[in-house]
Parts: C-alpha cells; structure tokens; sequence
C-alpha cells in the first residue's frame, strides 16, 4: 500500500462488504469458524501434548 489513501479504500470496502452481509450469514460464518478450530491443547502443544493428557487420565482410571 504506497499510502493511506489505499488502507482508508481498503478498510471502507471491507467494512460496507460486513454491513450488506445479514445478520444470519454473519453468525453462521462464525459458527463454522469456530467449529473449525482446533482444540486448545492440540493447537499450542500439538498432539503430543495432548496424548501426554490422554496417558496421565488413562493412568489415574485405573
């Protein structure tokens, strides 16, 4: 962006694209995100985070 004359063209347009959204698109769109998203403990500590939590609940079980 050679100046804010193009941020400013940038910000406007996407924010009139979110305002002719409806409302209903809008949540179902942050449903399906959120739906999309990984498990806190897979995300941060991958999988091996998350099978060390498997291994220490399978342990305390029994």
């Amino acid at each position: 962006m050679a100046n804010g004359h193009d941020l400013i063209k940038y910000m406007t347009v996407e924010f009139v694209n979110y305002i002719d959204t409806p409302k209903d698109e809008r949540k179902a769109a942050k449903a399906t995100a959120k739906a999309a998203k990984e498990h806190w403990l897979s995300r941060w500590f991958g999988f091996g985070g998350a099978s060390v939590l498997m291994w220490i609940k399978g342990r305390t079980n029994r």
